[in-house]
């Protein structure tokens, strides 16, 4: 849905409290269609993303998996060698 969300499952270390609120203040402004909310609507744009950060919270923590936990620097180099390719830079 939106390409700034990233995965948060299966790291180690854990995704941090600043990385779930990241990803849910990137899914309300998505579905708001706005980076900036009115006044009028300041209070409940931020609930929202209090909200959604709290049980996306909860949802990490309740997953598993069998594969091992993900390295964030090899994924992030895979992520650029893919850019790489997609955009036809070197990597």
């Amino acid at each position: 849905m939106c390409r700034n969300i990233r995965p948060l499952n299966n790291f180690e270390p854990p995704a941090t409290s600043d990385e779930v609120y990241a990803a849910a203040l990137q899914y309300v402004r998505k579905v708001a269609g706005t980076t900036k909310p009115s006044q009028a609507n300041q209070e409940v744009f931020d609930k929202a993303v209090a909200e959604i950060a709290h049980i996306t919270g909860h949802l990490l923590e309740d997953l598993v998996s069998s594969a091992p936990p993900k390295n964030r620097d090899v994924e992030a180099a895979k992520a650029r060698a893919r850019a790489a390719v997609r955009y036809g830079r070197p990597a």
